[in-house]
């Protein structure tokens, strides 16, 4: 069964940290040509924050550049977000992308609220 499963969301005061991870199926993982995360707030386009392709190079968001990192373990199937000097304006339920030649899968979504 292909899966894609985020973890690592949470409440963090302004200022703070957290990691976010993105567990691919083995037979997907393999084989996508880039993983994402995007995040998404009610009432608004889901967003691009950052993407890594199977080769290893990045790209952000110019909303997050400099306080994300985004980085994959191949061993373990998996993506990873760190995200430093949060804002409250990180606010969202943040989700992976997984894109393969012929189409795209998607977690179920973790929340990041960022709040004193």
């Amino acid at each position: 069964q292909v899966q894609v499963v985020e973890s690592g969301g949470g409440l963090v005061q302004p200022g703070g940290s957290l990691r976010l991870s993105c567990a691919a199926s083995g037979s997907i993982f393999s084989i996508a040509t880039t993983m994402s995360w995007y995040r998404q707030v009610p009432g608004k386009q889901r967003e691009l924050v950052a993407t890594i392709s199977n080769r290893g190079s990045t790209n952000y968001a110019d909303s997050v550049k400099g306080r994300f990192t985004i980085s994959r373990d191949n061993a373990k199937n998996t993506v990873y977000v760190q995200m430093n000097s949060l804002e409250p304006e990180d606010t969202a339920v943040y989700y992976c992308n997984t894109k393969t030649p012929w189409r795209d899968y998607w977690g179920q979504g973790t929340q990041v609220t960022v709040s004193s």
